[in-house]
């Protein structure tokens, strides 16, 4: 984890789960198939989550997270390779909100905003998920999204089952 204080500026956002398999061992191959090209280079990373499931309720319990990239990539195309890294991960389509082994997110990329069928950026339903606002307080608590920093957003949710990984554990 680097300090958002610290942390050098970063180009993009990237929100990442997994309810499926080794969780945090499917978080960290995600990132490292994200920055092997080095196009992607991590910047900075929130610590692993445990969380309840979003959306559909009857599955397992997820592991989420967060990174801040540097990358001159353009929106469309960082959305691509993070569709790219699921494809190589074997993620399925069956459901939407549905059990996956890796999810990876475009939350933001610069300061661009978009509305297409393919990419809503920043992300559309951000606002509304502790399970990505609170690993971004980690690494960006600074970022404006809807003219709001994370804590203004969170404020409004309950994040009691969002956990950091390693307390849910004791």
């Amino acid at each position: 984890m680097t300090s958002a204080d610290t942390a050098p500026a970063f180009d993009a956002l990237i929100g990442l789960g997994s309810n499926m398999g080794d969780k945090a061992a499917n978080i960290a191959h995600a990132i490292a198939l994200l920055t092997e090209k080095g196009d992607i280079r991590l910047i900075a990373e929130s610590r692993l989550y445990r969380t309840a499931p979003w959306g559909v309720k009857d599955q397992d319990w997820f592991v989420n997270a967060c990174i801040a990239v540097a990358t001159d990539l353009a929106p469309r195309d960082l959305l691509a390779r993070c569709l790219s890294v699921e494809n190589d991960m074997k993620r399925v389509r069956k459901e939407r909100w549905g059990p996956r082994v890796i999810d990876v997110d475009v939350l933001t990329c610069r300061d661009a905003t978009m509305d297409d069928p393919d990419l809503t950026l920043p992300h559309p339903r951000i606002t509304e998920r502790a399970f990505v606002l609170v690993p971004l307080m980690d690494i960006a608590p600074g970022v404006e999204i809807a003219g709001h920093v994370p804590a203004y957003w969170l404020a409004r949710l309950d994040a009691n089952e969002v956990v950091p990984l390693e307390e849910s554990t004791k």
